[in-house]
């Protein structure tokens, strides 16, 4: 396919990065290796030196913080380092995306290895199920989703996070989410029984075209109701900031004030203008009867936001590790810090399953 984004989600102004100053907040770079500012108890994903997965002619998968395409991989292959004597960044060339409409020259970029992992392995054949995370193949990569409704016959719809969108997919079509992080896939594979599926990626039908959710209109957010605010801007993806609806504001759109962020003079509360995509109710508390679990879906609250990661392992004195996959980086956090992720889909709450 011809080299061009997914159906991008609305931008949304929100304007954290120019006029209020978060404590230790960084101001993102422009590289695919975005930092949440200062970390008291911050733990870098650890690199190998040699990198053993992503040698010249290893078959890959390729991620991207490009507009339009996060949460999305494309199969690639490595061609070799980008630089001598710099292995952390590679040079690959596309398996299914080109620079030319006819389908002839493979598209070639030079990529960090934060961005790479290793094809995934075939796995056995399962019935999927409503509320589970998977990736569906769409427009030639794999994008990440959650499973909203079991259309019967094989087929199920699927909503994206980033976009707000759902589509509908065969069972053909999908496969449950994994994790590669620090150089194994979480949740791991299963060793035995495996039975690969036979229908191959190149083979896959055609999918319904996407449509935005309507129902997410249905909700009414009234003078004072307590919300949660989302952002696309760079460095912010996947975090959720408590507000309060100040009035409506024309069509779908709100003016609100944030409980946290002030403004750049730190005298009052900083007040926003969002559209009904970015907006969502404060989420219900779930009562932890057994503690967090390893590859939980959680959000942390941090730098007065709460960012959706996962439990990579449990630590000492009910703390916990948790990966966040934009920044490649694993973080401690009490489990005070921390609440089960839920995402608001349709007007109601729905939480990935548990391992």
């Amino acid at each position: 396919m011809l080299f061009t984004a997914f159906t991008p989600p609305p931008s949304l102004s929100l304007r954290l990065l120019h006029s209020i100053s978060l404590q230790g907040f960084c101001a993102p770079k422009p590289n695919p290796k975005l930092t949440m500012g200062r970390k008291p108890k911050s733990r870098s994903a650890k690199k190998s030196a040699k990198y053993p997965h992503f040698k010249p002619g290893s078959p890959v998968e390729i991620s991207s913080n490009e507009e339009g395409f996060r949460g999305s991989w494309f199969t690639g292959t490595v061609i070799g380092l980008a630089s001598p004597g710099d292995p952390s960044r590679l040079h690959v060339e596309y398996t299914s995306l080109f620079v030319d409409e006819e389908g002839t020259a493979p598209l070639r970029e030079i990529v960090d290895t934060v961005m790479l992992r290793p094809v995934q392995p075939p796995e056995k054949e399962r019935e999927f199920k409503f509320d589970e995370e998977v990736d569906a193949f769409h427009s030639d990569g794999w994008w990440e989703g959650v499973i909203t409704k079991e259309e019967g016959e094989g087929r199920f719809t699927v909503y994206f996070r980033r976009s707000k969108e759902e589509m509908e997919f065969g069972k053909e079509q999908l496969r449950l989410h994994r994790e590669w992080a620090n150089g194994a896939w979480k949740p791991p594979f299963e060793e035995e029984n495996v039975k690969p599926n036979q229908e191959k990626v190149e083979n896959l039908p055609l999918v319904e075209e996407v449509k935005p959710s309507e129902s997410a209109t249905e909700h009414v957010y009234r003078l004072g109701t307590q919300v949660e605010v989302s952002s696309d801007e760079k460095g912010f993806e996947g975090v959720w900031f408590a507000a309060t609806v100040v009035e409506p504001w024309g069509k779908d759109k709100f003016r609100i004030e944030y409980q946290t962020l002030k403004t750049e003079d730190d005298k009052t509360f900083l007040r926003e203008e969002v559209d009904i995509l970015h907006i969502r109710p404060s989420p219900p508390e779930i009562l932890m009867v057994d503690g967090f679990k390893l590859f939980d879906e959680v959000d942390a609250l941090y730098n007065d936001g709460w960012w959706v990661g996962v439990i990579a392992r449990a630590q000492r004195n009910s703390k916990h590790i948790v990966y966040f996959k934009t920044t490649s980086e694993e973080i401690e956090f009490r489990d005070s810090e921390l609440r089960l992720h839920q995402d608001w889909i349709d007007g109601k709450w729905v939480m990935a399953s548990r391992v």
